[in-house]
């Protein structure tokens, strides 16, 4: 699969859970799409759970969500602290409404949720997190992957295959279109 036209921006932070940032940023790379990693500020080197280190490649606000195809908020502890961000939160809310894909998998429901984007949609989390997605107003379903327009969640580390075919698959009909 060559999907090297598109571009794809991964939240990062602090605590990321390792598997679900570096497990897609990998298999999207391998398919040819620029990923860029977006934190705080640009240079920072952000610590996974496990310790695997991240450095942004830029700012939130040094990028344009107009010019990427999707965007990627990893679990962990990190989307605690992104949705505390204004300017990650307007970046989602952007990112839903060009209707850009938008993949969120195990907490970081939290970042959507703090965008406002879910009443009505259909979604998977961590079960850690039903309860907050509920009174979201999403419709959660214990499924491995939940794909509801340009919104594709998934619930743990061991769901990243199907996570990321529905990703890639999402990605795919961008390039046809």
């Amino acid at each position: 699969m060559n999907l090297n036209s598109l571009k794809v921006v991964n939240l990062i932070h602090d605590d990321f859970e390792d598997l679900e940032l570096w497990y897609p940023v990998l298999r999207l790379r391998e398919a040819g799409v620029m990923v860029h990693l977006i934190g705080e500020k640009s240079n920072i080197k952000y610590k996974g759970k496990y310790g695997v280190p991240a450095t942004s490649d830029f700012g939130f606000s040094e990028i344009n969500i107009a010019e990427y195809d999707g965007l990627l908020v990893p679990g962990g502890w990190a989307p605690d602290k992104l949705r505390r961000y204004p300017e990650a939160i307007q970046m989602v809310q952007d990112a839903f409404y060009q209707k850009k894909v938008i993949g969120q998998i195990c907490h970081a429901g939290w970042v959507l949720i703090s965008a406002k984007i879910l009443k009505g949609k259909k979604v998977t989390s961590t079960p850690g997190i039903k309860d907050d997605m509920e009174n979201a107003g999403a419709i959660w379903l214990d499924e491995p992957v939940v794909v509801d327009e340009n919104i594709i969640s998934s619930r743990r580390p061991s769901d990243l295959p199907l996570y990321m075919h529905a990703i890639l698959e999402a990605l795919s009909r961008k390039v046809i279109s």
